[in-house]
């Protein structure tokens, strides 16, 4: 990056993190720690509810797995706005009327302390997990930027991220997301109007939406029925409506963004915009990825995008042979960026013979240059058994460096640094609240001060962040990590959505019965994801369904027994 750059980067970070500690002085309780004082406004609490949502995962993985796989990723949020009809309707006031620090604290008032400790040490495996993957990501950028070790760079941006979180607590979350956001949105609207602006004289941004549709990444509606389809209508409305009811309404991560509203009324607003925005702001963030895609069927794309691996492997046995590879992936390159120009060419004189033979042509030559990518991979993996051998993580963060101006390259960069300190200090700050309130003000130390459980919730706020970073050592196997996080949540959030459901609607399930079916529930569904019977979006509606089933067995079995 250039001084412009750097200086851009810099300036931008050192505002927000002065702004939060700002907003968040005068702190002395767990109250102001985790609920702010229940003293947001609306506005504050669903901005900082998409921004605990849109990690930097958000911004550097999804244009990436829109120009891997096209847009069909966002019907993945299609059962989100419903979602959040049903938790206004039911979860929240619940919450508030309960005056609850954690959503796990109702469910021993409804069951028994044994239930309330199992859904949340669940919460906290999945979401401990999960900041994992999310401290990784922008470890990505620096790692890339200035040629670091991912492992030593996962240690500084998570002790960043801790430092950050342990001064400021949920009021500094809150407020700093606000600021974040308004930088994130303009940034990424300039991101996407440079990929238009970058392309030929002769090609705007129509032209490259037909193009794209042409090469098949404006998937964005699949309506085929496939149980083991990722993404399709039915797995996005119904798969997606039951793992945004569980995050949002039973995930402390989340919940304790809207417990922070001042009141049932701007809790509602909150969620409900947010089911409003979030549909268009990712499809918006993937389009993004759908037009770097036709930007390098127009310019050279990398054989594997990221540089630092690639140089790695020149300097090995594998070299000569990735070179070769290269060259001849070059070639294609060229050949890509003639067929392309045909492409639109029919397409504006909407000539379909002529369509239909450049698309068929681009398509096959594409085809090649992918066969070429995987021969590539399986060099740098024989060269390095522990690289990342799944770029996709990297594509955007590649176009951004190589390709936007100075001074842009560093405010874009700066912007997924926020989505990360936004999303990562909320899930810490959770991960802390639900570790206080449910396991040691219940179970450890009942009676003390609000400064002793202050300064105890800290030292967990470092402790969760320790075991974040050790995950986030791993996460470079993982592929997509927007797939990845996804993934995770939904091996855990049906059966916690399950546990919330008897708890609300089936009063005659007892604390006992829901407890052991969760704990049933929960192995069938990592026996299911093992042998995978079905992709991860119905995991979320099976974990649900097999809780209440096997609830209501159960309560129905003791009964006889005692009968």
């Amino acid at each position: 990056m250039s001084a412009l750059d750097w200086i851009v980067l810099s300036a931008t970070l050192a505002v927000i993190i002065l702004y939060g500690v700002w907003k968040s002085r005068g702190q002395k309780n767990i109250q102001g720690y985790f609920l702010g004082n229940q003293s947001m406004p609306w506005y504050i609490v669903l901005l900082s509810i998409i921004g605990t949502q849109a990690s930097a995962i958000t911004f550097i993985s999804a244009p990436g797995q829109a120009y891997t796989d096209g847009m069909r990723f966002v019907q993945y949020y299609f059962g989100l706005p419903l979602a959040m009809v049903v938790l206004c309707i039911t979860f929240v006031p619940i919450f508030h009327k309960l005056k609850v620090f954690t959503a796990y604290e109702f469910l021993e008032q409804r069951f028994d302390l044994k239930t309330r400790t199992l859904t949340s040490i669940l919460f906290l495996v999945q979401r401990g997990l999960s900041t994992g993957i999310s401290i990784y990501a922008p470890s990505i950028i620096l790692s890339s930027l200035l040629g670091w070790n991912i492992y030593w760079t996962n240690i500084v941006m998570g002790g960043l991220l801790i430092i950050y979180t342990m001064s400021g607590g949920t009021r500094a979350v809150s407020y700093t997301q606000t600021l974040q956001l308004v930088i994130v949105f303009t940034g990424m609207f300039l991101a996407g109007w440079m990929v238009v602006h970058l392309l030929p004289p002769d090609i705007g941004f129509s032209d490259a939406l037909h193009v794209a549709g042409k090469m098949n990444r404006l998937n964005v509606i699949v309506t085929s029925f496939d149980w083991q389809d990722k993404y399709n209508i039915w797995s996005g409305v119904i798969g997606g409506f039951f793992l945004a009811l569980s995050y949002f309404g039973t995930d402390q991560s989340q919940v304790g963004r809207y417990l922070t509203a001042r009141s049932v009324t701007e809790s509602r607003l909150g969620l409900l915009m947010n089911g409003l925005v979030k549909v268009p702001m990712q499809f918006l963030i993937l389009l993004i990825g759908a037009l770097v895609f036709v930007f390098y069927l127009y310019f050279r794309s990398p054989i594997f995008f990221n540089e630092a691996q690639l140089d790695k492997t020149y300097e090995t046995a594998q070299g000569p042979a990735l070179k070769k590879l290269e060259a001849h992936y070059d070639e294609l390159s060229a050949v890509k960026t003639t067929q392309v120009k045909a492409l639109a060419d029919a397409l504006a004189v909407k000539d379909e013979a002529a369509v239909q033979k450049a698309q068929l042509q681009l398509r096959t030559t594409e085809s090649a240059a992918a066969a070429l990518r995987e021969q590539a991979t399986t060099l740098i993996k024989k060269a390095d058994p522990a690289a990342d051998d799944n770029d996709t993580n990297y594509i955007f963060l590649h176009f951004v460096v190589h390709n936007l101006p100075k001074g842009l390259v560093g405010l874009l960069i700066a912007i997924i640094f926020l989505a990360s300190w936004g999303s990562v200090a909320a899930a810490l700050n959770s991960l802390a609240s639900t570790t206080i309130v449910d396991v040691y003000k219940r179970m450890v130390n009942k009676d003390d001060t609000d400064g002793h459980y202050l300064r105890t919730s800290r030292w967990w706020t470092l402790i969760w962040g320790i075991f974040c970073i050790m995950v986030a050592q791993f996460a470079s196997q993982l592929g997509s990590l927007i797939e990845a996080v996804n993934v995770l949540g939904s091996l855990f959030y049906g059966v916690i959505l399950g546990i919330f459901m008897i708890a609300f609607y089936i009063k005659r399930i007892g604390g006992t019965a829901t407890f052991w079916s969760a704990i049933i529930s929960e192995v069938l569904i990592i026996t299911i994801y093992k042998w995978n019977i079905v992709s991860f979006l119905w995991l979320n509606v099976i974990g649900c369904g097999l809780v209440i089933v096997l609830g209501a067995a159960i309560q129905v079995f003791r009964k006889s027994v005692k009968s």
